[in-house]
């Protein structure tokens, strides 16, 4: 018997490629640099996380990001991201939808955020389901992923 989308999503995998590509056609783009690493999680108990970072990110000199300058604090901000709650998959539609309880971006905070999805072997590809903005143009996010090994 196969097993549905909700079954195959569920696990660790890792960032491959995280691109943007607006809807005018114009070139794409690395919004956060073309050699992102990160983990998004999908729980069997209906829960997901999703982080990504460049890994190039400068260290607070002090030590302790407490104690980092408005300036180091935001640099740091901006070359990370991450979000979880619960998620939910609509099996004929092939959609995957995220319900954020935590969010780097306040703004996506009680948002849920719809994904098409596919998978392909051990390949999972998500993109927005419509365009979002993005520096003042209507852009797709695509996200392509590789399913971790187990860490045992």
């Amino acid at each position: 018997m196969s097993q549905t989308l909700r079954e195959r999503l569920v696990g660790t995998w890792k960032l491959v490629s995280y691109v943007e590509r607006p809807v005018d056609g114009s070139e794409p783009t690395y919004p956060m640099g073309d050699k992102l690493i990160g983990t998004i999680m999908y729980a069997p108990d209906g829960y997901m996380a999703v982080q990504f970072m460049r890994p190039e990110r400068p260290k607070f000199p002090s030590g302790d990001w407490l104690l980092g300058t408005d300036k180091e604090v935001k640099e740091a901000a901006l070359g990370y991201f991450a979000y979880s709650g619960p998620f939910h998959v609509d099996e004929a539609q092939m959609l995957l939808t995220h319900s954020l309880f935590v969010s780097l971006d306040p703004h996506w905070l009680g948002q849920t955020q719809r994904r098409s999805v596919r998978i392909e072997g051990d390949v999972l590809y998500l993109s927005t389901e419509t365009p979002i903005e993005s520096e003042g143009k209507a852009t797709m996010y695509y996200l392509t992923w590789k399913r971790a090994e187990p860490n045992m």
